[in-house]
């Protein structure tokens, strides 16, 4: 299927690699689970360059500033808003997200994570976890886009344990 990527609002999502391999999530906010997980990920102003706007979002929504980057993936990956979601992203028109995703090593220390930096919290708690479990743990309208994200950066992921779910809780 081809879609119109001008209908759909650009993003930018990271995945933010621990030294050991395992990825960061965040709970989201006021959202009830169990698929309530996920990457930071925000839009693009008109103008701002992709990296820029990555650094941005991860930045706002986890304090985190210390990352290098590893990878980026070089197409947009489209994703449609369900039926009957609401919001000011589908009262503005878009149809979904066409996002670019940016996989960064973190070199800080955990106690920069600090969630209400920026204003009310995309996040009300974060883990380290393994890259293969995010798809699991989003909403199911994300899911076929993160299975692409765990695909794009596999290679750098820590390899999942059996019968570990990857849990740490902050420092």
């Amino acid at each position: 299927m081809t879609r119109d990527l001008s209908l759909y609002r650009p993003n930018v999502g990271v995945v933010l690699f621990h030294p050991d391999r395992r990825v960061w999530l965040g709970r989201r906010a006021n959202t009830p689970g169990p698929h309530n997980w996920q990457f930071p990920q925000g839009g693009v102003d008109p103008g701002e360059d992709l990296e820029v706007a990555a650094r941005r979002e991860l930045a706002e929504e986890t304090g985190a500033r210390r990352a290098v980057l590893l990878k980026q993936t070089t197409d947009w990956m489209a994703y449609d808003f369900p039926p009957g979601h609401g919001g000011s992203k589908v009262l503005r028109g878009w149809k979904g997200q066409k996002q670019v995703w940016f996989a960064f090593r973190f070199e800080g220390d955990e106690n920069e994570f600090d969630l209400a930096a920026h204003g009310p919290p995309e996040f009300d708690a974060w883990r380290w976890a393994y890259l293969e479990e995010a798809a699991e743990l989003i909403v199911p309208f994300k899911r076929e886009a993160y299975r692409r994200v765990v695909e794009a950066f596999g290679d750098l992921a820590a390899p999942r344990q059996a019968g570990s779910s990857g849990r740490t809780e902050p420092a």
